[in-house]
């Protein structure tokens, strides 16, 4: 098989070493992906994201069996419908589905329809509209961008004066663009947060196993919010009930409500939960794999995910096998991400055989490594306990010279409290 990745970071990097992991994928390519990917085999092209008709042209002229999308820009943009249409296989929801994560509002109202628990909500395109109701309901209180904001048009705000700059920001002096001309403003809910993502073939949902992001910049939740931080599977205080209960009360009745609404679903389906006191809730969704939790999920796929997806391309069940081990990844960010960040720093050769590097933010600079991104790289591990795989990742980048580059300290240390 050969096999077409859609993305540069380092959830396609992660998705791309997986595939080659099985002998019958001869060669996996990625668009454009980063220099990084070359050390794990991956083939990087020089076609950008939104090139659609350049992305066809190679698939057909190199015979692509499929081509897998990762981030939601390409989706949002309808790759998967063009590909369908020019009668090649791809793996991602089309662009009327991928409205489950282009628009805060439009998964809000499909939570709605289908009885799905979420927080409560309200969405407002008039800033003083806005402003009155966060006055009327108080802090703390959610504001989020109504469109795609790399990962940063959510605010949790601790107080009203912080939620009226939020609306402030977003409304009037349109922040995140388009995305931000409406928002919608939520509830905020107690609780700890957990990601739960699945297969998804039109009906049939294959829930994988979750895991926990760490959105804030430093340690102990706190800084701006981010892309992602780090991730760490299992996770062990959220209970299988809890996990199981989100499975029948949000998984199965989201992707009924798409059916129901003509826009089946077929792709990754990523549930962003909170655990609560009533049960779990819905944060967000996302109509791809999540990044950086794609780096701690799949190491723990015991089954080839090339096989898995090519099964679900086909609408057949797939054989999807979990290990028992514990899984942490850390993220390595440029100084003053998620704002304003340097770039070109030389990156240090991880030689530790413990870990894996997964690249994201990187370019090649005279045969080396240099960042180029905010989220420069991710460091993960597995072993038996979450301690272990922790204690590997800090090893290897104590070990290291990490100039102008930052990192959390904690990650998977919740799960070591409980």
């Amino acid at each position: 098989m050969k096999l077409l990745i859609i993305g540069s970071g380092g959830r396609e990097h992660a998705v791309g070493k997986k595939l080659l992991e099985d002998p019958q994928v001869t060669a996996v390519f990625c668009a454009k992906g980063n220099a990084g990917m070359l050390k794990d085999g991956i083939k990087i092209l020089d076609i950008a994201e939104d090139a659609h008709q350049d992305l066809i042209a190679f698939a057909k002229k190199e015979v692509i069996d499929w081509t897998f999308v990762g981030p939601e820009i390409p989706l949002l943009n309808g790759i998967v419908d063009d590909f369908q249409t020019a009668g090649l296989k791809i793996f991602g929801p089309n662009q009327a589905a991928a409205m489950i994560e282009g628009s805060k509002e439009f998964a809000k109202e499909l939570m709605t329809e289908m009885k799905i628990p979420t927080a409560a909500y309200q969405t407002f395109s008039d800033f003083e509209a806005a402003k009155a109701y966060v006055l009327e309901q108080g802090a703390p209180i959610v504001v989020k961008a109504d469109g795609l904001a790399a990962g940063k048009g959510v605010v949790v705000a601790e107080t009203v004066e912080e939620a009226i700059e939020a609306l402030h920001e977003m409304l009037e002096e349109q922040k995140f663009g388009s995305s931000s001309a409406r928002v919608v403003i939520e509830e905020f809910l107690v609780g700890e947060e957990f990601s739960l993502l699945a297969f998804v073939d039109g009906e049939h949902v294959y829930p994988m196993v979750i895991a926990q992001d760490h959105k804030r910049a430093f340690d102990f939740d706190r800084g701006p919010n981010t892309g992602g931080m780090g991730a760490y599977s299992p996770v062990p205080q959220i209970s299988e009930a809890m996990v199981e209960q989100a499975v029948q009360k949000v998984l199965h009745p989201t992707v009924q409500g798409m059916i129901q609404r003509g826009t089946p679903y077929h792709g990754i389906l990523y549930a962003g939960l909170i655990a609560t006191a009533q049960g779990p809730k819905v944060i967000e969704f996302n109509a791809r794999f999540g990044d950086p939790e794609t780096q701690v999920v799949l190491p723990r796929l015991e089954s080839s995910l090339a096989q898995v997806i090519s099964k679900l391309i086909a609408h057949e069940k797939p054989e999807i096998k979990w290990n028992n081990q514990a899984s942490v990844g850390v993220v390595v960010a440029a100084e003053g991400y998620p704002e304003v960040y340097q770039k070109g720093m030389l990156l240090p050769e991880m030689t530790n055989e413990d870990v894996s590097v997964i690249y994201a933010g990187v370019a090649e600079k005279e045969g080396q490594l240099v960042a180029n991104g905010g989220r420069v790289f991710l460091v993960e591990a597995h072993a038996e306990t979450i301690e272990a795989a922790q204690q590997k990742v800090y090893q290897a980048l104590e070990s290291v010279a990490l100039d102008q580059l930052f990192y959390r300290k904690d990650i998977g240390s919740k799960a070591l409290k409980n």
